[in-house]
């Protein structure tokens, strides 16, 4: 079989893709594996410009896939280092020195989303569905969206988004500044390859420095708030709350919570 996630450059311009349509490309150990060893290949490619993360099918990444865990590790790890490693792979993209573009092909849910936060830059698909709903399967946010979001649209705007749950489709994302275009879904590629083309015929040590100066000047220390986070979804894992969201979303029906 295929790798769950695939990593080729041509032209200056590294492409990473989540090739698992069929699982709407949700973060299932397979291609968060695959992802890791992708993004590894991207950091190492003295020969790219820019960077593009894609995905295949209707979904850029649903996020967790529920049947197949929400932690990572071996069970002697701590419960927060567990819900961390979860993200670990997408995080790696921090690493990446040259500019990333997310050509978000579908919806970004939940720790999908947050890999969408995590590129530099965003083109959205029109139809796509983009947002964190964790707490409407009663989990605590992860992925370091909590810090990531307030930067992108502000404290009030994220707060609302956050506290809700509400996903929003590609031309209100575009509106909040959550993403820099939204196009129809078979263009996303095309604009994001566009965008990718503009910033590789620049100088390459000086559009580095760029991206590191203003990842400096936001203070973007996501890995700290990640590890922050997950002491707060690692919790949440543990109660009836969690237990209750994710049984009514997979059963397709409104979740009672209790506090508990």
């Amino acid at each position: 079989m295929p790798d769950a996630v695939r990593y080729e450059a041509r032209d200056q311009i590294g492409v990473i893709t989540l090739d698992r349509p069929d699982n709407r490309n949700s973060m299932t150990p397979e291609l968060l594996d695959a992802f890791a060893r992708a993004s590894a290949a991207a950091r190492a490619d003295a020969s790219i410009r820019a960077l593009i993360v894609t995905g295949t099918g209707n979904c850029f990444s649903a996020g967790a896939d529920f049947k197949a865990g929400l932690q990572r590790g071996a069970d002697e790890l701590p419960p927060p280092d567990r819900s961390y490693a979860m993200y670990e792979a997408f995080l790696s993209l921090l690493d990446v020195e040259v500019p990333i573009i997310g050509a978000l092909n579908g919806h970004a849910v939940g720790g999908g989303f947050g890999l969408a936060l995590v590129c530099d830059l965003r083109i959205a698909a029109v139809e796509g569905k983009y947002g964190a709903n964790f707490v409407a399967v009663g989990l605590a946010p992860g992925m370091a969206i909590t810090h990531l979001l307030p930067r992108l649209v502000g404290a009030a705007r994220a707060c609302e988004l956050l506290f809700t749950g509400r996903l929003v489709d590609g031309a209100e994302a575009e509106r909040l500044g959550i993403v820099n275009r939204a196009v129809p879904a078979a263009q996303v590629i095309v604009e994001a390859t566009a965008l990718a083309r503009a910033i590789a015929a620049n100088a390459p040590f000086a559009v580095r420095a760029t991206k590191a100066a203003i990842r400096r000047g936001f203070g973007m220390d996501a890995r700290v708030a990640a590890r922050a986070e997950a002491v707060d979804q690692a919790a949440s894992l543990a109660m009836d709350d969690a237990r209750e969201g994710m049984s009514a979303l997979l059963a397709k029906r409104k979740p009672v919570f209790t506090g508990r």
